[in-house]
């Protein structure tokens, strides 16, 4: 039900001619990008996504090359940033994440979780970075 609504707000966005989604899915987690734009800024670039996250799912260490501000809109998800403890946020808290900071995200409960994540990254470079060795500390 939930990628068929994020399909849905894709689809009216696209013709409106506002945004082409995409949809990217890996095991358990399902990010669906809504819209990107260049900024004012040389270099940068916007991208707003929805990222669902199933239960029980972690979301592995990453990074991005910008910093990412999420809002979380379902359930609960759990966070940890690189050198932190985790923090738990349920719909409607929100969280900032510094450009190049590897974090993980996880869903301990029994429904869906979900986070509107809006990046502000550097043009032409990849979304998600792996960062597998932050683990391993």
């Amino acid at each position: 039900m939930y990628m068929k609504l994020a399909t849905a707000i894709a689809a009216a966005f696209v013709a409106y001619g506002t945004v082409a989604a995409t949809t990217q899915a890996t095991q358990g987690v399902t990010r669906t990008d809504l819209q990107r734009h260049d900024l004012s800024i040389e270099g940068r670039e916007t991208v707003q996504a929805r990222i669902d996250i199933e239960p029980g799912v972690t979301a592995p260490w990453h990074r991005h090359p910008g910093e990412e501000v999420i809002y979380v809109i379902e359930g609960v998800l759990e966070y940890q940033l690189e050198g932190r403890s985790p923090v738990a946020l349920k719909a409607g808290q929100v969280l900032f994440v510094p450009s190049g900071v590897a974090h993980k995200a996880h869903n301990p409960g029994t429904t869906n979780g979900a986070e509107l994540a809006t990046y502000i990254v550097e043009k032409g470079k990849p979304l998600v970075v792996p960062a597998p060795h932050v683990e391993k500390h």
